[in-house]
């Protein structure tokens, strides 16, 4: 036959709390720790998609590179390649027909709120910015 334990209630109870707040506390030190390799990775990888944007190399992105780039989406759902989207060809199947032209006028747009400097380039500070 095993001996009973003691009981001894009030001692585990405090030992649990005590090793509770420890693990918070060692939670909150590594998350801490960590956030900055977080934002780091964010740069690291705004600089990689820079680089697959950046179609000639010069670590900037000009508006024809990134109206180039972006137009992945167009081109996706424009399943009959006539250069417009058709209702049918859009988002719940609604809409007016969006010209690729229409739709480059748009990322246009878009790029120049991210051009923060206004030197008609992005460079990777401004394309991991939101859009103003």
């Amino acid at each position: 036959m095993l001996p009973e334990k003691p009981a001894a209630q009030a001692a585990p109870t405090r030992s649990a709390a005590a090793y509770n707040a420890r693990v918070k506390s060692l939670a909150s030190l590594v998350l801490s720790s960590l956030l900055p390799l977080a934002a780091h990775a964010q740069v690291d990888a705004t600089g990689d998609y820079l680089s697959r944007m950046d179609a000639d190399g010069d670590g900037r992105v000009s508006l024809a590179e990134y109206q180039d780039w972006m137009s992945y989406a167009f081109d996706g759902m424009d399943r009959n390649r006539d250069g417009t989207l058709t209702p049918d060809e859009l988002p719940g199947g609604k809409g007016q027909p969006v010209t690729r032209e229409g739709y480059r006028a748009r990322i246009a747009a878009t790029f120049n709120k991210q051009d923060v400097d206004r030197d008609g380039t992005l460079d990777a500070r401004e394309l991991a910015a939101p859009p103003r």
